[in-house]
Parts: C-alpha cells; structure tokens; sequence
C-alpha cells in the first residue's frame, strides 16, 4: 500500500518550488527575457548585468521606462537595519482596569482588578432585554492601584449585555 504525502508537506515543496521560481535570477528572468537561450543566471553582488535577450534592440537610451528614456531600474533594496520600534507606554499612559463580566439569568456581575499605577472609576452598565425593564447604569466607583472590587447589577427578566466603563478621575 502506498503512503500518501501529508497535507504540510505538499505546501512546503509548493512554497519552495515558488520561491525558486521567483527568486532574483531564477526562473523568473528567463520569463521575462532577460537570459539568453543556454546562458546560465549568475546571482550575487558581483554579478554582471544580463545581455539583452534576441528579438530586443538596444535603444541607446530612448526606450520606455523613465522620463528621460532609459529603461526603468529596479528598486532599490531595503535597509539592513529593522525600523525603530515605538517605545513601550509610561506609567502616566498605563490605564484601565481588568473587569471580567459574568451574566447568571437577570443578575449581573463585574470582577475587576487594577493592575495599573492610577486611579480607574468603573460604572457597571446593563442593558435588559425586555422593552418594559429599565437599564441599570450603575455609580461610579473608584479602583485604586492594585486594587480589586466587584460590581453588581440585575435586570427584573433577561439580560441583553453588560459592560464596564472606564474615567479618568
């Protein structure tokens, strides 16, 4: 009985077999004419430029590309050094408490914790499902840092959502 090729190896050739395709030199030059028939594609920096392929005349300078009438180089290659990345937020921008929100029938809770070095004020939000029930937008109350608190709300029927909101004090 003959094994079949799993799935991950049938990518991994088909990656390899387009990486070799479009690779700078590979199959992709002789597509686009760049190599004559039985020259071989010589890669690295020290490579000479690629011989015009037949049935192509050198226009000395006057073909399509740039607006002066040269053929269009290619683009220039990326910088060696990876870009710079953002600086991590200040403890003046760290902000927000951690609030995990749990719906059982028509009670709302939120656990909250503040694991930031400012004061949070948290309002417990509750939105009843039935047009009749009325909302319950709860007090605002302050979290302080490293602190943990748990806000309660219920509809008379179902729950539709809940949520906590954050402010600055």
């Amino acid at each position: 009985m003959r094994a079949r090729r799993s799935r991950a190896v049938s990518l991994l050739v088909a990656a390899v077999a387009l990486t070799a395709i479009l690779a700078p030199g590979g199959l992709a030059g002789h597509l686009a004419g760049e190599h004559l028939a039985g020259e071989r594609p010589t890669g690295g920096p020290g490579a000479a430029a690629p011989a015009p392929a037949a049935g192509r005349a050198d226009t000395g300078g006057a073909g399509p590309g740039r607006a002066d009438g040269g053929l269009a180089e290619p683009p220039a290659e990326l910088p060696a050094e990876p870009p710079v990345q953002p600086r991590p937020p200040t403890g003046a921008q760290l902000f927000g408490a951690d609030c995990d929100t749990e719906i059982d029938g028509s009670q709302v809770t939120a656990h909250c914790h503040n694991g930031y070095p400012r004061t949070d004020l948290l309002r417990l939000h509750v939105e009843c499902d039935r047009w009749w029930d009325v909302d319950v937008d709860g007090a605002a109350v302050a979290l302080d840092p490293a602190g943990r608190t748990e806000l309660v709300g219920r509809c008379w029927k179902e729950v539709r959502s809940a949520w906590v909101s954050h402010r600055r004090p």
